[in-house]
């Protein structure tokens, strides 16, 4: 049978296509709100941001769960999407005044054969692949246990969720073009051109996720969450006049994170819950963050902050309801 029509099939038989809609909705609440980049009164940008974010996140879920493939591949399509939205959509990795906010995005560790700053570039694959992306679908995934490794959409879903991406990606960028009429080269439109198809090459390259076993237990979640909570938040704290040392510091960041995630989920007892901890960590770190930061529109008032303690409750509750259901699932199998 088609895969696609057993996937509609199986979503209809599973509980219909709800963690669809809620990864849709919560990819762009993290990726822009929980971070504190808008404030509370701007949710109504969610008709554009839903459909960019969202879109983006659930098409890439769905594909990665469709060929067997895992996080590994998720995150090399989040890095893909990073360079579509601030390559095209912003252009924020080539514009030197990014909506003449006089911000100097692109001088610390300014690369002028490309003109791209390192920092800013590494901070947006960081942003985009961790949060924008991973986050989100880790957290909704943890909330339907049974459905976390099985499409969500059918052929009719897909098609729908593609042009609503199209939609948010066409309507983000002619209000960009609208606020700052800067064009980046067509030297560097094809650049990234080309590192996104070999960024997408690569995902589906990687060979479905098969889990070497290795000695010793899975850590706790809650020191998994701990960790990721503290690295989460050492890489928000990054600063960036730092220069070539602050790409340095980032990079250290994902290199030792990267290597311990690796190492604990080859161990025995590695699950969803872990999965969750990773998230519900980076979560938080945002979360947090977010009471530090000054809304990148508009001013600074009680709002913002009013906003960012809402924003800051929803995540928690949301982490919340995906424990309650992973406990649920891991009480339920050990009584089958």
């Amino acid at each position: 049978m088609d895969p696609m029509r057993t996937a509609a099939i199986n979503t209809k038989k599973k509980g219909g296509i709800w963690p669809a809609l809620a990864l849709f909705m919560t990819a762009p609440l993290v990726a822009e709100f929980l971070l504190g980049n808008l404030p509370i009164k701007l949710l109504p940008a969610l008709i554009v941001l839903a459909p960019l974010y969202g879109g983006g996140a659930l098409l890439i879920r769905e594909w990665v769960r469709r060929t067997g493939r895992g996080w590994p591949s998720i995150l090399l399509l989040g890095m893909a999407y990073a360079i579509v939205e601030e390559a095209y959509t912003t252009q924020s990795l080539f514009n030197p005044d990014y909506l003449k906010l006089h911000l100097e995005l692109l001088t610390p560790a300014y690369i002028s054969a490309l003109g791209i700053g390192g920092w800013w570039t590494l901070w947006m694959l960081n942003v985009h692949a961790i949060w924008s992306i991973a986050t989100p679908i880790a957290l909704i995934e943890a909330c339907v246990p049974n459905r976390s490794q099985t499409p969500w959409l059918g052929r009719i879903g897909m098609s729908i969720v593609t042009l609503f991406f199209i939609f948010g990606a066409v309507a983000s960028t002619t209000i960009q073009v609208k606020q700052d009429q800067f064009l980046a080269s067509r030297t560097q439109f094809a650049v990234a051109a080309l590192v996104i198809v070999l960024l997408v090459v690569a995902a589906f390259l990687l060979p479905p996720g098969r889990r070497t076993a290795a000695q010793g237990k899975a850590p706790s979640p809650w020191i998994v969450g701990a960790v990721a909570l503290l690295f989460g938040s050492a890489t928000l704290l990054v600063p960036q006049a730092w220069g070539w040392g602050a790409v340095a510091e980032l990079l250290a960041l994902d290199v030792i994170m990267l290597l311990a995630v690796i190492a604990w989920s080859r161990r025995a007892g590695w699950g969803l819950v872990h999965q969750l901890a990773l998230s519900a960590g980076a979560a938080l770190a945002y979360g947090w963050h977010a009471f530090l930061q000054h809304p990148a529109v508009g001013n600074l008032d009680s709002s913002v902050r009013i906003g960012n303690a809402i924003f800051l409750a929803g995540a928690l509750g949301l982490i919340w309801f995906a424990a309650a259901r992973v406990s649920a699932g891991t009480t339920q199998a050990a009584y089958h």
